[in-house]
């Protein structure tokens, strides 16, 4: 990805992190960028083509936010996978706020548009892969079922904190007992 590209789709991102999708023109996303009127509509003609761009470029740094903070970190335990997640829902809710608004924006556009839809769900399965991983490292007997319902709850609590922001927000506590339940019922079945 070229560095005027990456600079276009990551001010696209704060534009619709800010502002939602209904922001999201190319006229914004140049102002946001510091770059002259044309730059974006130059490099995507369509707005369809700018938010498949978003779709891969958030896609791209939400993958190497996971991979920094998870970068050797194998869970072992129920307790490890939980304050793993507990660490990234914080990170999604605080320093990466707005790729987050970003991401749950994009998540409301993929049901109405076909296409942003199939690009989600290919990279989603990534992340569905590292997630049935981890739950499999940290003692489950059926990943592929408790990766959907332990991700599932942390969307939603990343999402209820994004929109109702609490100041103490801590999931650790949260998680830890949704993972240590989940876990565990799937060893006593």
């Amino acid at each position: 990805m070229t560095a005027r590209r990456a600079r276009l789709l990551d001010a696209a991102i704060e534009v619709i992190g800010a502002g939602g999708i209904r922001a999201l023109t190319h006229r914004a996303v140049d102002a946001a960028a510091g770059l002259p009127s044309g730059s974006a509509s130059n490099l995507f003609r369509t707005r369809d083509t700018l938010i498949e761009g978003v779709v891969e470029r958030f896609a791209e740094r939400e993958r190497a936010n996971w991979e920094r903070l998870a970068a050797g970190a194998q869970p072992s335990s129920a307790r490890e996978l939980a304050d793993l997640l507990s660490r990234f829902a914080y990170l999604s809710t605080h320093e990466q706020r707005t790729l987050t608004l970003a991401r749950y924006a994009i998540l409301t556009e993929a049901a109405i548009r076909p296409p942003v839809r199939a690009q989600l769900l290919a990279t989603g399965a990534r992340v569905n892969a590292w997630a049935t991983g981890w739950m499999r490292a940290a003692g489950s007997a059926d990943p592929g079922r408790d990766a959907p319902l332990i991700m599932n709850y942390w969307t939603g609590l990343v999402l209820h904190q994004l929109a109702m922001p609490d100041p103490s927000f801590d999931p650790a506590e949260r998680l830890r007992a949704l993972v240590e339940a989940v876990l565990t019922a799937a060893e006593a079945s």
